[in-house]
């Protein structure tokens, strides 16, 4: 019976809780901008990382390197693209 109950997806999920409750500590505690932003950020980066491991089961099929390398293109896509736009909008560069 204990190969048949899903451990690494309830420890995910409890993972998850305590993820969401330090994110949710940064009100509680009235952080300043820069440690709050700080805080969201990391919590959220990982906890992203432990919902597509864990709950959409990316690194268990046989072609997990190529969709592990689908998600490092797509994450430098996206901060090319977020870093750009703040080079040109806001600090002045064209």
């Amino acid at each position: 019976m204990k190969e048949l109950f899903p451990r690494k997806q309830v420890m995910g999920f409890v993972s998850s809780l305590i993820l969401t409750a330090v994110a949710l500590a940064v009100y509680f505690f009235d952080m300043s901008f820069a440690a709050g932003m700080t805080v969201l950020l990391v919590t959220a980066f990982i906890q992203a990382a432990l919902q597509l491991v864990l709950f959409m089961h990316a690194g268990e099929t046989e072609d997990r390197g190529a969709i592990y390398a689908n998600i490092y293109y797509g994450l430098i896509i996206a901060l090319v693209t977020i870093f750009g736009t703040l080079l040109c909008m806001i600090w002045g560069y064209v």
